[in-house]
């Protein structure tokens, strides 16, 4: 019997982290049968085999012969998924960091959520959850990490709600995008919007895959009764690091450049640049991270061309382009 939610965990380096991510979705409280959980290893040398092995037997393990990021990951975890001879597959795919866990009822919210909207016509395809940080402030508050995704009028994709104290909290149903590390997608808006861009690597795949979803006429909701806690940056080296500030500069205009109003891309690029230059110029920034900048701006104008000529297709005229993107946020 096929089931019908298939988890996707992706992880490099992380088995400190998934004991408890993945006792997180052997615990949710859905039929036996009902969830199938998948584990990509990105070529892990840290002991990652040898306990999915001895320790979670009944996972599915995809161990991969390289390091090709989340997105990477997430692309050969569903691959299958995306073949249209493919009768029998999951209704819904869920995502969840290695560095975060899901609250029992989280998933089956989802689930329970996008059978609502199905029934009252709706072509949600994708439920974002309610991701909590895993530190409170020092108030001993519970902050929030991400209500889903939205895009500031500068260009930057961004957590709705992010540091915002929970009981402080009255997200919209409604949200430009899903949060990639706690979701639920539908199997079949994944199918129409092409799947996971492998090429991403890190960052800005969920907000060009919902850029794509939306293209095609589907929408993203919240559903606040699904919450993950998130350990942030706990699997990658930080928001400070030269790897992060490499693949979210580039990325971000790359994804901007394919999908979004020629003004709000003009504007990204602008302001990536004169980041640049400032940090270069005033010496304010790490030369390993000026480097970074640098570098992606570069393989950003190398990517441009293909980016451009992706707008010109005919399958993302499903929606018109002025209508995608959110109303802007403020400036981050």
């Amino acid at each position: 019997m096929t089931a019908r939610v298939r988890a996707v965990v992706v992880t490099w380096q992380g088995a400190h982290l998934l004991p408890r991510c993945l006792d997180s979705l052997l615990a949710q409280d859905l039929a036996d049968g009902e969830l199938e959980v998948v584990v990509v290893d990105n070529a892990s040398t840290d002991g990652t085999a040898e306990l999915l092995a001895e320790r979670y037997p009944g996972v599915r393990t995809l161990r991969l012969d390289s390091n090709v990021g989340f997105a990477g990951g997430m692309a050969a975890a569903t691959a299958d998924l995306l073949r249209p001879d493919a009768d029998e597959h999951p209704e819904f795919v869920a995502l969840l960091n290695n560095d975060a866990w899901f609250e029992p009822h989280a998933v089956r919210a989802m689930v329970e959520a996008a059978d609502a909207a199905r029934r009252a016509g709706e072509r949600v395809g994708a439920v974002t959850a309610t991701v909590l940080l895993a530190e409170p402030d020092d108030r001993g508050r519970v902050l929030v990490n991400s209500t889903g995704n939205v895009l500031t009028r500068w260009g930057a994709a961004a957590d709705r709600d992010f540091g915002v104290p929970l009981d402080d909290v009255r997200p919209g149903r409604d949200v430009f995008g899903f949060n990639g590390g706690a979701a639920l997608l539908r199997t079949q808006a994944l199918r129409d919007a092409g799947g996971f861009d492998a090429g991403l690597f890190l960052y800005y795949e969920d907000t060009d895959l919902s850029f794509r979803m939306r293209e095609r006429g589907w929408t993203v909701v919240h559903e606040p009764a699904a919450v993950a806690h998130h350990r942030h940056m706990a699997s990658t080296d930080g928001g400070s690091s030269p790897l992060f500030r490499y693949y979210n500069t580039r990325n971000s205009l790359v994804v901007l450049t394919r999908h979004a109003p020629w003004t709000l891309v003009l504007r990204s690029v602008v302001r990536q640049v004169a980041g640049a230059v400032r940090h270069t110029v005033l010496r304010t920034e790490d030369r390993a991270l000026v480097g970074a900048r640098w570098r992606a701006l570069r393989d950003f104008a190398r990517a441009a061309p293909g980016a451009v000529l992706s707008r010109r297709r005919p399958s993302a005229a499903a929606a018109p382009r002025r209508d995608v993107p959110p109303r802007p946020g403020p400036r981050p």
